[in-house]
């Protein structure tokens, strides 16, 4: 029998037991045609590796994350992925969406077509995520209608407003889940539920979204799974307790593991997905069981039943590891075709302007001065309780804090405050909207940081010390149409550009890398203190996640759902 490849004395991950088997494996047209103990004697293979008794393993499978988090190009992140195992994702580009609308989404999709990995879209189901900030663009259900009619869809990115969910029987957001359960019954709808339990938790699941990413804990697991909803573990919910909960329950039908949101330093030197399988078998997960959350439950969680294992007729990704518990990779085939190989050398060449011209002019701002990070306000002279933003290393999630300000002369005293400042302001030239904030806790302790990339709707969002330092900042961002950009008395000390709607560059990942580390020590440096200082600031201004955020609409209390003041009177 005739077949392209034959991989002889191999250790095959069998799915569907959850165990290695000695055997040897055929691959006829980019499919897995057999795996068992027949040989070179049976097949007439046009190549045959000899695995020297290696571990085979599917190719990873990761249904939960944002490329744009990695702030790369499809095409760089693809390079990245494959080196780590990675040969299929589901990327939902919500941060595009935020920018350019559905032209986002399509210019997304257009440029993966080509990547080495798979890419499967899903649809950003809340863009704007709230009605209380200003984007770019918007994603409707007309345009839902759109992208599922294009066969590019394979499920309803992370609904992510569940406070209207439960509030709002006429939100938009209950709108698009009962216009996808009536016209699209069959597809998978992704959920961003954090620390819902009992009728809310159970109000989200009737309404149809049934699984959850967020930060886990074993209590709020057991509520999830008891409901019947799927669960993406991410890296940040792998305590301990989480853990143990993993391995000595039977829940392995149940939940997967996930990225989500992957630093661009971090996939340079840790790795993607198989980190966080290696992290699980390092935290006493069995590898068998770390490996099939890793491939087979995501694959069949969204409904790709051609991959995620290795078995007749799946499509033929594979990886060639010779240390299972550090998950050593030494080989990686994508289609039956070698897409790495740990001995060769690789090197990325970055192409340029692979968006529409309009994708590098997204950022409508003039040059801000010092006065603009002045607050005003009406009321008296006098000192008054204050809502201060409190950032807490080991979470994205802030505090609702209350402090003290002083009122002098129609200004909020906060440079004598204990406190810096936040500030948010509308980029997309719509209404020229800009909010305030006071802030403190694990955050920088002088200087300033400016930066393009702030959740979801990338608005400009300026933290600092003083209005100098700020101004500076916020300029050099407006300046190089988007990025990053940190100051220390006037200084400029790291600058990460991203001109590709203010969120993306097209450098190659290695200097990309190198210039995200210097940024993440630039922030350090002020005295931010965070496992992940560039996410934890960017996702100030993200409304859906708890407690007190700010958008250019003011600051936001997540769980009331509304816009609160600064000043308490």
């Amino acid at each position: 029998m005739k077949v392209d490849l034959l991989i002889q004395n191999v250790q095959v991950f069998n799915s569907y037991f959850k165990q290695f088997r000695e055997g040897n494996v055929a691959v006829l047209d980019g499919r897995f045609l057999y795996i068992g103990e027949r040989n070179a004697e049976t097949f007439e293979a046009s190549e045959i590796i000899d695995g020297q008794g290696r571990y085979m393993i599917p190719g990873l499978v990761d249904i939960h994350l944002h490329i744009e988090s990695t702030m790369v190009t499809p095409e760089t992140f693809s390079y990245g992925l494959i080196q780590n195992g990675v040969t299929t994702i589901v990327p939902e580009p919500h941060e595009m969406a935020n920018v350019f609308g559905i032209e986002g989404v399509k210019e997304m999709i257009r440029a993966s077509q080509d990547c080495v990995v798979d890419m499967k879209y899903a649809i950003p189901s809340s863009v704007p995520a709230t009605s209380m900030e200003t984007t770019g663009g918007s994603v409707e259900i007309a345009d839902m209608d759109e992208l599922l009619a294009s066969g590019d869809i394979v499920c309803m990115g992370e609904i992510m407003n569940y406070v209207d969910i439960i509030r709002d029987e006429n939100c938009k957001t209950n709108r698009i889940l009962e216009h996808i359960r009536k016209t699209y019954p069959k597809l998978v709808v992704e959920g961003h539920v954090p620390k819902l339990l009992d009728l809310d938790l159970h109000r989200v699941i009737y309404a149809g979204v049934d699984s959850d990413h967020t930060h886990q804990t074993a209590e709020g697991m057991e509520a999830r799974i008891a409901a019947g909803m799927f669960l993406e573990v991410q890296e940040k919910s792998m305590t301990e307790e989480v853990m143990d909960y993993l391995i000595r329950e039977d829940v392995s039908e149940h939940f997967c593991f996930v990225t989500d949101d992957v630093m661009t330093d971090s996939l340079y030197k840790r790795g993607h997905l198989n980190h966080i399988v290696k992290k699980a078998i390092g935290m006493g997960m069995p590898p068998e069981r770390a490996i099939y959350a890793s491939t087979f439950t995501p694959a069949r969680r969204m409904n790709m039943t051609d991959r995620g294992a290795i078995a007749p007729g799946k499509i033929a990704d594979f990886v060639l590891v010779s240390d299972l518990r550090e998950l050593v990779i030494e080989q990686v085939y994508k289609n039956g075709q070698k897409a790495f190989d740990a001995r060769e050398q690789y090197r990325q060449v970055a192409r340029t302007k692979q968006f529409p011209a309009h994708f590098y002019e997204s950022i409508k701002l003039s040059p801000l001065t010092e006065s603009d990070f002045q607050v005003t306000t009406d009321a008296p002279d006098n000192r008054y309780p204050c809502r201060v933003m409190l950032v807490q290393n080991g979470s994205t999630f802030t505090e609702d804090h209350r402090g003290i300000v002083e009122v002098r002369e129609g200004k909020v005293c906060w440079e004598e405050s204990p406190y810096g400042l936040i500030a948010v302001f509308e980029r997309y030239g719509k209404n020229g909207n800009r909010g305030y904030g006071l802030i403190s806790g694990d955050t920088i302790k002088r200087g300033a940081v400016a930066t393009s990339y702030s959740h979801d709707n990338h608005n400009l969002l300026v933290v600092g010390h003083n209005p100098h330092d700020m101004m500076v900042a916020a300029n050099e961002v407006i300046r190089n149409q988007g990025g990053f950009c940190v100051v220390e008395d006037g200084k400029v000390i790291a600058n990460l550009l991203l001109p590709v709607g203010g969120i993306l560059t097209e450098e190659p990942l290695e200097k990309t890398a190198k210039e995200v580390e210097k940024l993440r020590r630039a922030m350090e440096s002020l005295g931010y203190e965070h496992y992940n200082p560039i996410m934890s600031i960017s996702t100030h201004s993200l409304p859906v996640s708890p407690a007190l955020k700010l958008t250019d609409l003011g600051l936001i209390d997540v769980n009331a759902g509304k816009v609160v003041p600064l000043l308490l009177m």
